[in-house]
């Protein structure tokens, strides 16, 4: 399952979660995030159970955009237990981005 993290859901979905969490701050114009799109939600059903993914729309969520410290996008943030144990900048192969995840698994 795909989340959607906004700033009304965000200390209960993710600061608050049991699971580590994959996140993809991301924009509808930005053709790098649209690549990266396929390769996420990839991951968010592989470790459906395991860890929670989804994204936040930079456009929408500038706060937590703000918050996070984002200024290129896609970014990736993995939080576990309300912390950030990895994140990392620009596309990349979702092997990558699976990397980051299982590390905080």
């Amino acid at each position: 399952m795909e989340y959607k993290f906004t700033k009304d859901n965000f200390d209960s979905e993710v600061l608050n979660s049991d699971k580590p969490v994959l996140i993809d701050f991301y924009a509808d114009w930005c053709m790098p995030c649209k690549m990266m799109g396929p390769a996420v939600s990839k991951i968010a059903e592989a470790y459906d159970g395991q860890a929670k993914v989804g994204k936040i729309n930079v456009d929408q969520q500038p706060e937590l955009a703000g918050q996070f410290g984002v200024r290129s996008i896609p970014f990736f943030a993995v939080i576990k237990n309300g912390k950030v144990v990895a994140s990392e900048v620009g596309a990349m192969p979702q092997q990558a981005l699976e990397g980051m995840l299982k590390k905080a698994l």
